[in-house]
């Protein structure tokens, strides 16, 4: 594999950055896909983009609930490519596809079937709920194809191959933009979808991109080689990926449901809240994406180094990251508290109501940003070493001890209303930030290599290595 020794020799700061940029242009570029719908459904107004905010939390979350299984793929495939078994490299990208994309199946096929009941219960008022019904149902029904491909970034990522992947984007994003509004306006034999073209628009796209990522995996020329029989289905390595998973699943999940729960706490003060929170949310997302590039690369480097035993190295990167993070999102916190009515109004133009309160909700949050960067970079070491129970613990502390308590206490019971919800953001971002870096101090994440662990891949290396030389 190629990119084995660049990453586990070397300066570390051109490692990381080698990585972390293609990443971040290919996160922000992802990001897109959000951004141009909510550029173009802000056209309808308010009731439209507050359908598509109540859409995004649910969907994120049946994503979330197979996310963890993606995680332990990635992890594995990254200490593999560090010990230099290419066998067990493309046996876990195989088996780990074959996973997501059936749990991908079944999870789109509940939330399309339960999307009328789930926003009925979040009290999704009238004149949303239509929209919201339809662009949730096209997102789930399209949800294998949308996971594919976060798959095959993860897959990519693991064997330090990042470039590929920002031009499948790059060229997908730009195809989305010219759809997006030919699906919600309608043109020629074109109907106008209103809010669930945006969501049709981004299938199309997924699923272009999706393809193209899995002909690339069985064509080899990136650093791993796929063919048909490695996905036969391996019954005990997925029993046991999964068991390696499932805690990162339950972090991904727990995430998701809080964001979930959050947003049934938003709709109950009106549109006017829920039209602010989407905007200024999706605003929020678009400026962490340098941490979570950071995060991402940081994880990869830091799994190769351990599965190379380079242990030290490992965490002089996940310091150098940390730092890092903190430094780039502090200073985009202090240009979006600055610039917060701006950013607000490019999405909802002509509504001053909501630029108004989505320039309250950016300003109480934005100056926090830089924790936020340092405790993702920190918890991408804690995947890349295997000890997804941390990633979890931090999860469930952030989401149901310190954020939603924290809204529903000051949003219900003083005299702030929406406003409390916001303050419970940087609160808990300053809190789990300090929590993480006190668990990443005390050096627990300095496990043995996973690719040393008899209980994941002794007997599933000796099987493939034993299949590899009948052939």
């Amino acid at each position: 594999m190629r990119s084995k020794s660049s990453l586990t020799e070397g300066p570390i700061i051109r490692s990381l950055l080698a990585l972390a940029v293609p990443i971040v242009f290919a996160n922000i570029l992802q990001s897109a896909y959000q951004l141009t719908d909510a550029f173009w459904v802000g056209r309808l107004g308010g009731s439209a983009i507050a359908a598509v905010s109540v859409s995004f939390p649910i969907t994120f979350l049946l994503i979330a609930m197979g996310a963890g299984l993606a995680v332990a793929g990635s992890t594995l495939i990254a200490q593999y490519v560090g010990a230099r078994n290419e066998a067990m490299v493309n046996h876990v990208a195989a088996q780990t596809l074959l996973m997501v994309a059936a749990v991908s199946i079944v999870l789109g096929a509940v939330g399309y079937a339960l999307a009328p009941e789930i926003l009925h219960l979040m009290g999704v008022a009238p004149e949303v709920f239509f929209n919201a019904l339809g662009f949730m149902r096209i997102t789930f029904a399209g949800l294998v194809f949308t996971f594919g491909f976060v798959m095959f970034q993860s897959v990519m990522r693991g064997v330090g191959q990042v470039t590929m992947p920002l031009y499948i984007v790059a060229g997908t994003v730009l195809f989305n933009f010219v759809l997006d509004p030919f699906f919600i306006f309608g043109y020629g034999p074109i109907p106008a979808l209103g809010v669930a073209g945006a969501a049709l628009a981004t299938l199309c796209t997924q699923t272009i991109a999706a393809v193209i990522g899995f002909v690339t995996l069985l064509r080899g020329r990136y650093g791993i080689h796929l063919e048909m029989s490695d996905f036969k289905p391996d019954l005990r390595f997925i029993r046991r990926a999964f068991l390696l998973g499932f805690p990162a699943s339950i972090e991904q999940s727990t995430r998701a449901l809080g964001l979930t729960l959050m947003t049934f706490l938003i709709t109950s003060f009106g549109t006017l809240t829920v039209a602010a929170y989407g905007v200024g949310s999706t605003i929020l997302q678009f400026v962490i994406i340098p941490a979570m590039g950071l995060s991402l690369a940081t994880s990869t480097l830091v799994g190769q180094n351990i599965g190379a035993g380079n242990v030290k190295r490992a965490g002089d990167i996940a310091r150098l990251s940390a730092l890092i993070a903190f430094g780039v999102l502090s200073a985009i916190g202090v240009i979006v508290f600055t610039f917060a009515p701006a950013l607000i109004g490019i999405f909802i133009p002509g509504d001053p109501a909501v630029i108004r309160a989505g320039s309250v909700f950016l300003r109480i949050v934005a100056l926090t940003f830089g924790f936020m960067g340092m405790q993702l970079a920190l918890t991408g070491v804690f995947r890349a070493a295997g000890n997804m129970v941390a990633t979890m613990i931090m999860a469930l502390v952030s989401q149901w001890v310190l954020q939603f308590p924290i809204a529903y206490v000051l949003s219900k019971h003083t005299t702030l209303g929406a406003i409390g919800i916001w303050w419970a953001f940087p609160v808990s971002n300053v809190a789990i930030a300090v929590i993480t870096l006190v668990w990443f101090m005390r050096g627990d994440w300095q496990r043995p290599s996973l690719t040393e662990d008899d209980r994941i891949s002794e007997q599933v290396m000796e099987e493939v290595l034993l299949e590899e030389g009948t052939r």
